[in-house]
């Protein structure tokens, strides 16, 4: 029996966090708005019954921004910049707290609305799922056109989908035409809409690497696509060197990973410069922060407890760290990750400039649902004390 054609759908919500947020104020819709603040930005209720909302021109603290609106972003506001600088670029920009109960709320109901059309879903966080459509007899655009719209009807909120025939590619597609994008790439369309890209749109392919090309006069896919392999292996290592020239071609058989158990739940950043501990000690302090609420926000949506918490760094010479340190009993509290990782930093020389950051949980555990516990405040962590 001959093998049905792979399709691979990537199904990426539009700004979810602010959209979300946009539900419940729709008078913000239209402007710049910012998802990072604490409780301190809620917005007050005027006796006339209209709302007063926090600008950042007013923001004052170390918090990291989770997410913007399209608007923001226009104005040059990426996730994970830190508010103070954010509020340079957009003083005039809307802040809000994030509502982790809401997100997962709204996550769940788009989620669940897919599966009752396609049960095939690899969980990739939050406001992102892998689709297989390959056993399904539907075509491809009225099939995505039909998630689109269940995923509206479930949850007023808009996505972007791409079918192609592999993660790599449906990931790159997604991305296209954003917002309320449906984007179909077939084989031949590898030369005409993924290679004029830039490198930095394939997935995997961060700030610190995507310069490292540069250097070398590759900017675009199609660049990196007729690179010299041997060119690539001298400079970025045998293994990521061959994938380099494998993914500019639109190679990637990874399956989906739609029912095992997790080994481990991670979270890292790639940083857009290097980044020391001595410079850049707030910055760092935030990210590590917003890594570990990420985490414990993942390990109870899926409700899950990890006993082992570890943290990664790359350094910006591509030096790979890796700390663990094993706690007494599992968890799913972002204060406790938060401690595990600071002591896990603490074993590590951090003389050099780093490049990417991360945090993982593994000894994993199911566990019941339970409530959430509070997020971790923005402190200053001290991630040179020994």
């Amino acid at each position: 029996m001959k093998a049905l054609p792979r399709r691979i759908a990537h199904l990426d919500m539009d700004a979810f966090y602010a959209s979300v947020d946009l539900l419940r104020y729709p008078e913000l819709r239209g402007q710049p708005l910012v998802i990072g603040g604490s409780n301190a930005q809620q917005p007050v209720v005027l006796v006339d019954g209209s709302r007063c909302f926090s600008r950042l021109r007013d923001y004052v603290g170390r918090g990291v921004i989770t997410t913007a609106t399209y608007e923001a972003r226009a104005l040059g506001v990426a996730s994970a910049m830190g508010i103070m600088k954010v509020a340079r670029l957009a003083p005039e920009a809307i802040l809000l707290p994030v509502d982790f109960a809401a997100y997962r709320h709204y996550s769940r109901l788009f989620k669940a609305a897919v599966a009752r059309i396609v049960p095939a879903i690899e969980d990739r966080g939050i406001d992102e799922i892998y689709l297989d459509l390959s056993a399904l007899a539907e075509d491809s655009r009225s099939l995505a056109q039909r998630i689109k719209e269940a995923v509206r009807q479930a949850t007023g909120l808009s996505c972007s989908i791409a079918v192609a025939a592999n993660k790599l590619l449906a990931k790159i597609g997604s991305d296209l035409d954003k917002p309320d994008g449906l984007t179909l790439l077939a084989a031949d369309d590898l030369a005409q809409r993924i290679w004029p890209l830039p490198v930095r749109k394939i997935n995997g392919i961060g700030p610190k690497a995507s310069a490292r090309l540069a250097e070398l006069g590759i900017h675009a896919i199609r660049q990196l696509a007729h690179a010299d392999t041997a060119l690539l292996q001298r400079h970025f290592g045998r293994g990521y060197g061959v994938w380099l020239s494998e993914a500019a071609h639109g190679i990637d058989d990874r399956p989906l990973l739609t029912s095992a158990e997790p080994k481990s739940i991670s979270r890292e950043t790639t940083f857009e410069r290097d980044l020391h501990v001595r410079d850049d000690r707030e910055t760092l302090s935030g990210v590590l922060i917003a890594l570990c609420r990420h985490v414990a926000e993942d390990l109870r949506r899926k409700s899950y407890r990890g006993r082992t918490i570890g943290v990664k760094l790359r350094f910006a010479d591509f030096q790979t760290v890796t700390r663990d340190l094993t706690l007494a009993a599992a968890t799913a509290d972002a204060h406790d990750i938060l401690r595990a990782a600071r002591e896990c930093l603490r074993r590590v020389p951090l003389e050099r400039k780093l490049r990417l950051l991360g945090v993982r949980v593994s000894t994993l555990a199911t566990r019941a649902d339970e409530d959430d516990p509070s997020e971790p405040r923005q402190g200053e962590l001290d991630l040179t004390k020994r």
